[in-house]
């Protein structure tokens, strides 16, 4: 059908060329050829001119030409002007008009060769152009609003931390995932906006396909549904609904496709002279302290160089021993990028994180906020810098917990060195994700959103505020796990000052730091364990005897 409506438009378009053309020529033969005789008759050139102005007529058509014998006087007669601008003035409209058919003539050439394109393209099987076309320009307006609507060029706000869709660090060979993350419910309510709006995406499908059959179904009729995705792929979604009968039911099953891939950006990021200010709170425990330096020295110092440290130290006791650290560790590898402040006051995580921040004066730098049972590698630092950005991002990391050492090795006796005790495995720690102390963002980013709530003391819940004011905010919040963070185990104490919250927090975090399940299942099962073991050795001494 396509190709014979082209056709015709062809052979209509090709007509309607010849005519003008032919008329073009017959314009031009009439009213712009000279004429042929000697004395032509003036009525044919002038066709109101008189007897007297004979003369004027001939000398146009044919220069100095004679009439009767007698030659044309110089003098023109009266008028002879007049009909010379009138035959300027047609002599330009035609001038025009011809000019006007000539590019009607190509822009109709232009657009038959246009469609004989398409027809040669219909002929050899490529379909509809504009449909392809049409097709593919909704398909990418499509995924365009999908990114628009994700949170990928800017932050979004958050009500809580429990409506963020964590990262996952991956490496060639290894995932770093966290599983159920924070909720760790085996019932729950979708709190994640995602979530939400998946399943209410597979809701509105639904009801799509409710229309093609001749039963209405309502919601008291869905039982119960299944789903899972397949990240190269898409979603899968199984929807059981009830029959006509008890023993009859409907499964409705949908699909939601994944598009392809689409490039964002593609830029250099430059970190060679990204500086990090580590801030350390600190009050007493020395002894961690120095286990601390040395791993600073090996990855901040020797290995990066590019790091300035700030110790924020709480009290007087020990505060000579702290110094003493710090000056042999700036003697022995030649480091002086580091500050020392002391605060005469109770301890409080948050105020000394938020006094080592302000006390920088150097300009915008990028604040690490670390405590001193922490070990990380120079992977890290460079991960830190990457993942923030001032204005932008911040980069909340979860690191990997470890476990006390002297239940996963069997004892205080057989606990290997530090460096070889930093494996991530089920039986040796856990993700922490429910901790938000260590975090890396510009010092502009920590000013403008308020910084710590100082009025918090002791223990826990200062990083949480923190990290709920970034959520409330436009910032992006990059929370994914960390390989190269580690939580050192230590005993941890609960002291009764803490108010109740803060005590339960600290309970729950001593009861998860111990051991796995398994491991804990065994401490808890440990007599019943060693008597069948006795009566496992009891058996071949009766069977001898």
């Amino acid at each position: 059908m396509l190709r014979r409506g082209l056709l015709t438009w062809v052979s209509r378009v090709g007509g309607l060329l010849v005519l003008l053309c032919c008329s073009l020529s017959l314009l031009y033969v009439m009213t712009c050829s000279p004429p042929h005789s000697d004395n032509p008759p003036l009525t044919h050139v002038l066709p109101h001119a008189g007897s007297n102005h004979a003369k004027l007529g001939i000398i146009i058509g044919g220069g100095t030409g004679e009439i009767g014998g007698a030659r044309a006087p110089a003098q023109s007669p009266p008028g002879a002007h007049s009909y010379q601008v009138l035959l300027q003035e047609r002599e330009e409209q035609h001038r025009l008009y011809i000019s006007s058919l000539k590019k009607q003539i190509a822009q109709l050439k232009e657009d038959l060769q246009e469609r004989s394109e398409q027809l040669k393209k219909v002929e050899g099987g490529h379909g509809d152009v504009q449909g392809v076309k049409s097709h593919q320009s909704d398909l990418q307006e499509f995924l365009r609003s999908q990114l628009a609507k994700a949170e990928v060029l800017s932050g979004t706000r958050f009500p809580s931390e429990y409506a963020v869709v964590p990262f996952e660090s991956f490496t060639l060979q290894k995932m770093y995932q966290l599983e159920m993350g924070l909720t760790r419910h085996p019932e729950e309510k979708p709190v994640r906006k995602d979530k939400r709006d998946d399943l209410g995406g597979g809701d509105s499908r639904d009801a799509a396909g409710k229309r093609e059959t001749s039963k209405v179904y309502t919601p008291s009729d869905f039982i119960e549904g299944i789903t899972r995705t397949e990240k190269d792929k898409g979603s899968l979604y199984e929807l059981t609904f009830r029959g006509e009968s008890t023993s009859e039911f409907k499964r409705l099953t949908l699909f939601r496709p994944f598009g392809p891939l689409i490039k964002v950006k593609n830029e250099r990021v430059d970190t060679v002279n990204v500086l990090i200010n580590i801030i350390v709170p600190l009050s007493r425990r020395t002894d961690k302290f120095k286990q601390f330096m040395h791993n600073f020295r090996e990855v901040c110092v020797r290995q990066d160089g590019r790091v300035h440290l700030t110790v924020v130290y709480f009290g007087k006791e020990q505060m000579s021993e702290v110094r003493s650290t710090l000056e042999n560790t700036s003697r022995e590898v030649n480091f002086k990028n580091y500050t020392l402040l002391q605060l005469d006051e109770e301890f409080s995580r948050g105020r000394g994180l938020d006094v080592g921040a302000r006390a920088w004066k150097a300009g915008n730098v990028l604040l690490f906020f670390c405590d001193v049972d922490i070990y990380f590698n120079a992977d890290f630092l460079n991960t830190c810098r990457i993942n923030t950005q001032p204005g932008k991002k911040v980069f909340y990391p979860v690191l990997f917990s470890q476990y006390n050492p002297s239940l996963i090795y069997g004892g205080p006796d057989h606990i290997p060195p530090v460096e070889q005790q930093l494996v991530i495995k089920k039986d040796t720690g856990f993700w922490r994700d429910f901790g938000f102390g260590m975090t890396c963002q510009y010092r502009s980013d920590f000013i403008n959103i308020g910084g710590f709530d100082i009025d918090i003391k002791g223990w826990g819940g200062e990083d949480v505020h923190l990290y709920r004011k970034y959520l409330h905010s436009n910032l992006l919040v990059v929370r994914a796990p960390s390989r190269g963070l580690f939580h050192l185990w230590h005993e941890k104490h609960c002291v009764d000052e803490l108010p109740p919250d803060q005590y339960r927090m600290c309970m729950q975090s001593k009861a998860m730091n111990e051991a796995s399940h398994g491991q804990l299942g065994m401490l808890f099962f440990r007599q019943e364990i060693e008597t069948h073991l006795r009566k496992q050795k009891q058996q071949p001494n009766a069977q001898k005897t």
